[in-house]
């Protein structure tokens, strides 16, 4: 192999938004730490435009995409459907993730291609979901780094949970289990989704899972969108287990790329609108489940009623069904005063970032929450599925930057009715308990920008892990 004159980093983004744009903020990350470095994105058809618009800062030449022809063999997926963001329903996720593997011949084909030429792969990233391009980075002697959608929170509860058995016989799902290498933190089975607590061989979860974790553990490093501060005991006791690649911390990737203030004609609706209750002196609420969350629509009901009865402001970014928009009639035009609806896109962390908003109800999907710490905006937790129980029991217990929202019985996936949701929504913009998590997470959002700063924690295992990878590549 032809030692390259300076570093060519492939990366692959699972095809998500929620997990295709803190990939692009690494890629941003390592072109502010090494600007003649040059990357090559691969990704399908659908997503490829996404993906070029935001790296569309960088310096031409830099970037090279590749996209790979995608056509599911399952039946069940939609012509056409290249993202989890666009599937009917999140029931069919596994599936389409092991529909991904299709797209391995042609990959394999691109990296051989690559490999020949002047300037090969230095190294590579790919999302933990696409566990298929370990062996296929393997083949050809490429270094592969898993880049993770979770914390080290999760990781660490995760894996104290499994090694120790932890649930053995246990019949409650709401009985509090004290975790052995974490004796101050107890758990429910109910925090953890129902395929981590029931092992069918036959289940695609269980192989899906066991896939996932293989690849993990063959590859050389696991690139983390967390800093060391956040949650230094949970990266000491990951890196300190032998058989588990270091865990790097080089978050917040999203302060990779620096916000910029549109000027006022150029500015969206809502943007214009959160200025507004700004000039009002009206304080608002930002709402967001996540591109992937699913509401019944006897939970949506409820929602409405519990914010209409809190009397806050609030912006919603909403994606519903289309047969839940009857739920929704006349909602919008009684909250037409202090109430916004936006259907289409918008820009999360610019949101967050307006001084205007004051609170954030979250799904806790880790995106949200570290963008959310980042802005100093404390969250309203109403976790959903996959990891978001365990991240709101972070947010509001372990980091104390939140509250979560009240379940009519109690447990981590109950039932929210709207009174329990009016009442929280006070809470966190009126109350003591409100005030209580607004400083600690302005403090918390002081500690991750420097940690992204020259000097800082995250700066500094950016630089070690460059490095390192580096030297390796010059014995190669």
């Amino acid at each position: 192999m032809t030692t390259p004159q300076h570093l060519h980093i492939a990366l692959f983004p699972f095809m998500s938004k929620g997990h295709t744009i803190p990939l692009l903020h690494l890629t941003k990350l390592i072109h502010n730490h090494r600007p003649k470095a040059t990357f090559t994105i691969f990704t399908t058809p659908a997503n490829e435009p996404f993906i070029s618009a935001s790296l569309s800062t960088l310096s031409p030449n830099t970037v090279t995409i590749i996209s790979l022809p995608f056509s599911s063999t399952n039946d069940d997926i939609p012509t056409g459907v290249e993202s989890t963001d666009r599937l009917p329903s999140m029931s069919l996720f596994h599936s389409f993730a092991f529909a991904t593997e299709t797209l391995q011949p042609h990959f394999d084909s691109a990296l051989e291609n690559i490999q020949k030429q002047d300037n090969p792969i230095s190294f590579f990233i790919s999302d933990g979901f696409l566990y298929w391009t370990q062996p296929s980075a393997a083949k050809f002697n490429i270094r592969r780094l898993v880049i993770f959608g979770m914390n080290m929170y999760v990781s660490a509860l995760s894996r104290s949970v499994l090694v120790n058995n932890v649930f053995s016989g246990l019949e409650s799902k709401d009985e509090l289990i004290q975790v052995p290498e974490f004796p101050l933190i107890k758990l429910r089975k109910d925090d953890f989704d129902s395929s981590f607590n029931e092992f069918d061989t036959q289940d695609p979860k269980f192989d899906f899972n066991i896939k996932f974790r293989n690849s993990i553990i063959m590859s050389c490093g696991v690139i983390m969108n967390s800093f060391s501060e956040l949650e230094q005991p949970f990266v000491e006791y990951m890196n300190s287990i032998s058989d588990e690649p270091k865990s790097w911390c080089v978050g917040p990737l999203c302060l990779a790329e620096k916000q910029t203030t549109l000027e006022s004609p150029e500015k969206p609706e809502w943007n214009k609108w959160l200025d507004k209750k700004l000039d009002e002196g009206k304080p608002v609420m930002y709402i967001a489940f996540g591109s992937q969350g699913e509401i019944s629509n006897e939970q949506l009901k409820e929602i409405l009623t519990g914010l209409e009865k809190s009397e806050a402001c609030f912006l919603w970014a909403l994606r519903i069904k289309p047969n839940q928009e009857e739920v929704m009639e006349g909602f919008e035009e009684r909250m037409t005063e202090r109430g916004l609806v936006v259907r289409g896109w918008v820009e999360q962390r610019e949101v967050l970032e307006h001084r205007n908003v004051q609170g954030f109800l979250s799904h806790c999907g880790w995106n949200s929450v570290i963008e959310s710490i980042c802005a100093g905006v404390p969250i309203l937790a109403w976790p959903m599925m996959a990891e978001q129980h365990l991240n709101a029991k972070m947010v509001a217990e372990e980091i104390e930057v939140g509250v979560r929202v009240e379940t009519i019985d109690g447990s981590p996936r109950g039932f929210v009715k709207w009174d329990g949701l009016s009442k929280m929504v006070k809470e966190l913009m009126e109350g003591e308990m409100g005030k209580k998590v607004r400083q600690k997470v302005k403090e918390l959002s002081e500690v991750a920008r420097k940690s992204v700063e020259e000097g800082g924690s995250s700066w500094c295992n950016m630089e070690l892990l460059l490095n390192e990878l580096e030297m390796e590549q010059v014995k190669i």
